[in-house]
């Protein structure tokens, strides 16, 4: 999870976040390598007293200039399109969890499972425990088996809001009347944190959100004594 001063991304549990991490590090060493580029040609032509009378109305250094910026525009867009279609393609869900964005809380529902539904309020800080998170924690997380696809359904009852986990590279609006779906694959276990990522009022830094990634066993003994 994301810790005082970290700068980087959080530790990835999910292919996609892995693929997400991957194209930010392609781009950015395009952007660096662009840069250097253009800071050397700068300061190469600020400290030369020498004019080429053969750069004004040139036409070849035009067109290079034209298309040389086209063709890495070609090489970061095309990672981020593949990417795009593997954010947004579902592959046949195993499980489906509705997730209901309300001021200010979250209840989500087991569409596979008739009677399981739950709302989840964030523990108060009074209340905490000595190995709690502050504003992380919930009374009643969401359980999911882990190398397993899930998909999930957001909404809202009321305002606006988003439904995010940063280490699966999860992102969701939740928005009255519209249904949208996403889907997650966890690659290993342990507890993973998000919160609400979109202003939806007074409490809106007081809606975390909390999932455990268990085994499929694990899973199914908790559906059945639930």
């Amino acid at each position: 999870m994301k810790s005082w001063m970290t700068l980087n991304f959080q530790n990835s549990t999910s292919p996609i976040m892995e693929q997400l991490i991957f194209f930010h590090d392609h781009a950015m060493m395009i952007i660096i390598m662009i840069m250097a580029f253009v800071s050397y040609v700068m300061i190469n032509i600020m400290t030369n007293n020498m004019i080429n009378r053969f750069t004004l109305e040139n036409q070849l250094i035009e067109l290079v200039w034209t298309i040389l910026p086209s063709i890495i525009l070609i090489f970061i867009a095309l990672p981020s399109l593949k990417l795009l279609y593997m954010i947004d393609e579902i592959n046949k869900p195993t499980i489906t969890l509705k997730t209901i964005g309300h001021q200010w809380y979250w209840s989500y529902e087991y569409s596979d499972f008739k009677k399981i539904s739950f709302n989840s309020y964030m523990i108060p800080t009074d209340t905490l425990k000595n190995e709690q998170f502050r504003l992380l924690e919930v009374d009643n997380q969401i359980v999911l088996p882990m190398n397993t696809q899930i998909r999930v359904i957001t909404t809202a009852a009321d305002v606006i809001h988003s439904w995010t986990i940063p280490s699966l590279g999860v992102k969701s609006d939740a928005v009255p009347g519209r249904i949208n779906q996403m889907n997650f694959f966890m690659n290993q276990p342990g507890l993973f944190f998000g919160q609400c990522s979109e202003i939806c009022g007074m409490n809106h830094s007081f809606m975390p959100i909390m999932i455990e990634s268990i085994s499929m066993n694990m899973f199914i003994n908790w559906i059945k004594n639930y």
